[in-house]
């Protein structure tokens, strides 16, 4: 491991105070972060406004050091997935979906997810541990890199960010906002409020405390309108039921400085979500809300006995919701074909959380 600080753990406001700490001038973190995110820059040797003397001094004490690229393959479909190792035998994956000018990367945020949705392949992996920034902004600024020589010239290629891939945002609070921070940061990444997305299953508190650092868009994995089903699909709903989550969710809204609509994600899962009669309570449910919902289809993954709905029953549930007034969208699936669509994201977790309490209470047991 490194004993060198990764300038890429740092926001812009952090390499200020670093810079001053050094002796330098505060604006020294500008030209580090124009350099590391806009040109893609790992070398500080060659960070030429900057003098000989202080390349050499900074090349002492610090690395930039994203992620390491193990696997990338692409689809037929033209998304690409990268598998990449975060140490200690633990790998995440994210996702680049192009769709005409716009290139929509998937970011995940954590080693597996705690959160353990029953539709979900990620949850299944277990949980290891949080990602730091450098590993989260990291990702992005693999996809970035991946576009070749545009880099050197400050282009930027990736157009969205969701933060939808392995993991639940908010479970790793600091380090997403943090990285989120760098995603608009006009001397970083330079991406729209409206382009960063983050999607959660519902953390009440933490929505809460976004609502007072961010108003990035919000994307909420709903997929029942009802809490006794949630229960079964989102675990996490028993904590934090529906009518807390929505609450919450417009209080967000509110806080934003300009109108808002929030997205409701539902994945349909064959005779368990995708009835008619549950579509008239999901339209009940968000009738006073101003919002868009997005159908998912389920993808299937080995670990999971849950079925995809006919085409017809998903478009049945689509027409009924848009009968009633709202804005419906059905996802189309990318990346099937190398795992890469909507819940298929599993990577390698090393060592699962669950895994080791398991453990801890079979050796209690055995010591009583």
């Amino acid at each position: 491991m490194s004993s060198k600080i990764n300038l890429m753990d740092l926001t812009r406001e952090e390499l200020g105070e670093y810079f001053l700490n050094l002796g330098e001038k505060e604006y020294r973190a500008t030209q580090i972060i124009k350099w590391m995110h806009q040109r893609g820059a790992s070398d500080i040797s060659k960070m030429t406004d900057l003098s000989k003397e202080l390349r050499e001094n900074l090349s002492k004490k610090c690395e930039i050091r994203a992620p390491e690229v193990i696997y990338e393959r692409d689809s037929k479909d033209g998304t690409r997935k990268w598998v990449v190792s975060v140490g200690e035998g633990d790998l995440i994956e994210m996702v680049l979906i192009p769709e005409g000018k716009r290139a929509t990367l998937c970011v995940s945020s954590q080693v597996g997810c705690a959160i353990d949705c029953s539709f979900c392949a990620t949850g299944k992996q277990g949980f290891s541990r949080n990602l730091t920034l450098a590993e989260i902004i990291g990702q992005l600024w693999i996809a970035e890199n991946s576009f070749g020589n545009s880099r050197e010239k400050g282009e930027r290629n990736i157009t969205n960010v969701v933060m939808m891939g392995m993991g639940e945002p908010l479970h790793n609070f600091d380090p997403v906002v943090k990285a989120m921070e760098l995603m608009l940061d006009d001397k970083a990444y330079g991406l729209s409020k409206r382009r960063v997305t983050l999607s959660t299953s519902g953390l009440v508190p933490q929505i809460d405390k976004l609502s007072k650092l961010s108003d990035v868009s919000l994307t909420i994995s709903l997929h029942a309108p009802n809490d006794k089903l949630r229960n079964e699909l989102v675990p996490v709903n028993k904590k934090y039921p529906i009518k807390d989550l929505l609450k919450s969710v417009k209080n967000y809204v509110d806080q934003c400085s300009d109108s808002r609509v929030t997205t409701f994600e539902y994945i349909l899962i064959d005779r368990v979500n995708d009835s008619l009669e549950l579509a008239g309570e999901l339209a009940d449910l968000l009738q006073d809300f101003p919002c868009k919902i997005n159908l998912i289809p389920f993808n299937s993954f080995s670990e999971s006995t849950y079925k995809r709905p006919s085409g017809n029953r998903v478009k049945r549930f689509q027409e009924f919701l848009k009968s009633k007034g709202y804005v419906v969208t059905i996802r189309s699936t990318r990346g099937d074909d190398i795992m890469a669509a909507c819940g298929q994201l599993v990577g390698k977790v090393n060592d699962r959380t669950r895994r080791k309490e398991r453990k801890k209470k079979k050796e209690l047991i055995k010591t009583k």
